[in-house]
């Protein structure tokens, strides 16, 4: 059930039975050569919407733009400041807890935003308390990484060994393309490939990365991947998501 899908009716009565919602967040950034830049946008909101309809959970609009600051020197890349995302993400839960939503689980996609959004249910909780909102003391922020799963790990580490790499990996890249199969793309891609150095700005992430790849071989990747680890990903992310709402 997808909140802009749905009539305020509708809304309405799905609060009468449920208190929680599920909110994709990604990123619209550089994904090296061959990955699309919405990749962390699109994998969070097709697992999300997996664990919504496993769930019969209200899954809100996807957040496409995140922390994405030290990929800026490419081309195509959007960010928010980490303090701007802290105002928007407060913004968007207030609006649905005054609505009467309580469990806020949302499904990222984007490395990046992790620090951001933790810091942002601290001031939540606080800006809620202010605010007076009813039983704003049962109000619980939580966020699942899908691609920190222990599951989707295992398994790109059999499929992938040290080629997974750490940004542009090809299991992401395998779920955009089981999402997209028209959408496949190809580039020659260079055997070594940077990683391992520490993240800072954007032209130092750049002349780091040249290509945007860290440590990963995307070309490995497959849609049949891609449908193994959308599947581990809503499998798993259902069950968080039914006992964090309990």
């Amino acid at each position: 059930m997808q909140l802009h899908q749905s009539t305020w009716q509708e809304v309405e009565t799905y609060l009468s039975q449920s208190k929680g919602i599920i909110i994709p967040i990604g990123s619209t950034e550089q994904h090296g050569p061959t990955g699309l830049i919405g990749t962390d946008a699109i994998c969070a909101e097709k697992v999300a919407h997996g664990v919504g309809e496993e769930a019969s959970a209200m899954v809100a609009p996807t957040i496409n733009v995140g922390m994405a600051l030290h990929h800026t020197a490419f081309p195509g890349t959007i960010s928010l400041r980490p303090s701007t995302m802290i105002v928007y993400i407060k913004d968007y839960l207030t609006s649905l807890a005054r609505a009467g939503f309580q469990r806020f689980f949302f499904i990222n996609g984007h490395g990046g935003n992790i620090a951001t959004l933790k810091a942002t249910f601290s001031e939540c909780y606080d800006h809620f308390a202010t605010l007076n909102i009813p039983e704003q003391e049962k109000i619980k922020c939580t966020v699942a990484n899908w691609f920190m799963i222990r599951d989707v790990y295992m398994l790109a580490k059999e499929l992938y060994g040290d080629q997974e790499g750490s940004h542009a990996t090809p299991s992401e890249v395998a779920l955009t393309q089981f999402v997209y199969p028209e959408m496949i793309k190809t580039a020659p891609l260079e055997k070594e490939v940077a990683k391992g150095h520490p993240i800072y700005g954007a032209s130092n992430f750049r002349r780091c990365y040249p290509d945007g790849r860290m440590g990963s071989n995307p070309s490995l990747a497959t849609p049949e991947h891609g449908q193994r680890f959308y599947e581990l990903a809503v499998k798993n992310l259902t069950q968080s998501y039914l006992e964090f709402i309990s």
